[in-house]
């Protein structure tokens, strides 16, 4: 079963863009309670089997999706497979929508764009990590 490759091995600098992402989220979250923005992103489910492939940013406690927001001027679709690349490094692979949901989430208005990826194996993942 393939693994995950890290691209390169961890350093201090990581270690110090952790901390800082960690506290840029806390203080975005106290912003977005204050002032309720509207947000967009896309979320991919990535399922091997009956596998789901789950991703934990170090700035975020819980796991979730690979996937993050939708730059101005880009689609939905678009900005799910550049945040695959981004996050896990999977380039080209075939997304198919799989609805969108609208609430409010980290104190944004926040619309979620889903897509399902279906793989026959495990891929290889690049990680980051920060």
């Amino acid at each position: 079963m393939p693994g995950v490759d890290q691209a390169r091995p961890a350093t201090l600098i990581d270690s110090v863009w952790r901390v800082m992402l960690r506290l840029g989220f806390r203080l975005a979250r106290a912003w977005w309670r204050l002032r309720r923005p509207d947000h967009e992103g896309a979320l991919v489910a990535i399922y091997v089997g009956r596998m789901l492939l789950l991703v934990k940013p170090s700035y975020r406690s819980e796991w979730n999706l690979p996937g993050g927001s939708i730059s101005p001027g880009e689609t939905p679709h678009a900005a799910a497979l550049r945040e695959l690349e981004e996050e896990i490094g999977l380039t080209s692979h075939p997304l198919r929508p799989a609805g969108s949901a609208c609430g409010i989430w980290d104190g944004r208005r926040d619309t979620v764009h889903f897509f399902e990826l279906h793989l026959d194996s495990v891929p290889e993942l690049r990680l980051d990590n920060r």
